[in-house]
């Protein structure tokens, strides 16, 4: 079996972005009447910031939960296969590594279904069978909001009565997604459910899209005894390009201020157990409901605008000391790691 040196060498960096709400802007178009959305609006920044796989969220927000909320995220599953029927020789689903390889190779876009809230299952077991068949291969079990499955993490104190952690669904949940082969994702949820995901998931964890709490005290952030404990479980946090998360002042949310999150990360956790989730929101912002807008202290935008100006970053680490191969690890491999250990059980 090669191993990832020899799969992706130096000579074309794999680049992996673990998070990206991208399934609603297309599917709000879509429904408006356009089509070849990815391929004429976002394609050409994919290209640009060397982007060869993007792990596609599928978000259902506030207004939509619950009743909507199995509608809109096969809405937005249909909207992804559709984009790709129409653009096959630019855009694929990624089902798992070999197919990322594909991508690597071929110079497709691949996009790899995530759920970004598990308010789509409901209560019902049998439909996370059915996500998994779609595609859905990582599960991020909570929004900012409670759900079936447990509490989120607020982006800034709010009036509720006792927290929560998982419920006894959430932890059956967990059980039967890692026997599908999903990855189970912690970005959002609350500290007590992530404690009580430790104890539950067998398999390596990521956080797709959070940062360092002690850089950027928010609870969306992470604590440094969570980061110990995901790089504990061989897992990988992916860094947030949101404003709210990188710093605590809009001024001060900068690139810089983002590569001291990835250094601070790297520290304490190790150079394998870090990559990127860049989380980007300018072009779903005006999608958000007012209700959830109301949840977040400031209103959010990207320290990077955008993939097409990815360079800026690599180049950043790179100048701080950091090797090639540490950035080749940060940028895709680290990711691709856990997503074909937990999907096919390979090492």
């Amino acid at each position: 079996m090669k191993n990832q040196a020899e799969v992706y060498p130096k000579r074309k960096r794999f680049v992996l972005d673990a998070h990206f709400d991208l399934l609603m802007d297309v599917q709000l178009k879509r429904e408006k009447g356009a089509r070849r959305v990815i391929e004429r609006e976002y394609l050409e920044a994919f290209r640009k910031g060397g982007i060869h796989v993007i792990v596609a969220a599928v978000f259902v927000d506030s207004q939509f939960v619950p009743y909507s909320a199995l509608q809109k995220a096969l809405n937005q599953i249909s909207c992804l296969y559709q984009e790709v029927k129409e653009s096959p020789d630019k855009l694929m689903i990624c089902l798992n590594d070999s197919d990322m390889l594909q991508a690597y190779e071929t110079g497709k876009i691949g996009f790899l279904l995530s759920l970004e809230g598990a308010e789509p299952i409901g209560t019902d077991l049998s439909l996370l069978h059915i996500f998994y068949e779609l595609g859905v291969r990582n599960l991020g079990l909570v929004w900012s909001r409670r759900n079936e499955a447990g509490d989120g993490s607020h982006f800034q104190e709010v009036r509720e009565g006792k927290k929560g952690g998982l419920t006894s669904f959430g932890i059956e949940l967990i059980e039967e997604a890692e026997k599908l082969g999903i990855t189970i994702d912690v970005s959002h949820i609350n500290d007590e459910g992530f404690y009580d995901v430790l104890e539950v998931a067998q398999k390596p964890l990521i956080a797709s899209h959070s940062n360092a709490r002690a850089l950027c005290p928010t609870m969306r952030n992470l604590t440094d005894h969570q980061i110990k404990e995901i790089a504990g479980k061989k897992g990988v946090i992916g860094v947030n390009a949101v404003s709210m998360l990188v710093h605590s002042e809009d001024a001060k949310s900068t690139p810089t201020a983002l590569a001291d999150h990835i250094e601070y990360l790297i520290q304490l956790a190790g150079i394998e157990h870090v990559g990127f989730g860049f989380d980007f929101c300018d072009s779903v912002m005006k999608y958000i409901s007012r209700e959830d807008l109301l949840k977040m202290p400031r209103i959010p935008f990207d320290v990077i605008k955008g993939h097409q100006n990815l360079d800026g970053l690599m180049n950043e680490i790179l100048k701080r000391g950091y090797a090639e191969s540490d950035l080749a690890l940060l940028a895709g491999m680290n990711f691709h790691r856990i997503f074909k250990y937990n999907n096919a059980g390979l090492g």
